[in-house]
């Protein structure tokens, strides 16, 4: 079994900051890519940033210059720093990795439980 676990979000002012972690554990054999999605009320989930297995990354137009993914391949952690929130931020952000779990396995999609961010203005 995989799990991913994201922690970091919360409450903060508007022109603040926040580090967003995803964690995954469990039987894992490799990390494709990973992304971070978000959600808010009434709106269609939204992919905010991608980060492959070599670091190459891609952002939604909404994060660009804001917003830096990273990841730590060696702890199975994907990072989402995010600066100069705006209220327009407020969602919940969801981790998502592509992981094979055995050598001869394919790929799977592994969703986190998301943790909520909210911006105040």
């Amino acid at each position: 079994q995989v799990q991913l676990v994201e922690s970091g979000g919360g409450l903060v002012q508007a022109g603040g900051s926040l580090r967003l972690s995803c964690v995954a554990s469990g039987s894992i054999f490799s990390i494709s890519t990973m992304h971070w999605y978000r959600q808010a009320p009434g709106k269609q989930r939204e992919l905010v940033a991608s980060i492959s297995a070599s670091g190459s990354t891609t952002y939604a137009s909404s994060a660009k210059g804001r917003f830096t993914i990273s990841r730590d391949n060696a702890k199975n952690t994907a990072y989402l720093q995010m600066t100069s929130l705006k209220p327009e931020d407020t969602a919940v952000y969801t981790c998502h990795g592509i992981i094979k779990t055995a050598a001869g396995m394919g790929w799977s999609n592994y969703w986190g439980q998301g943790t909520q961010v909210t911006v105040s203005s």
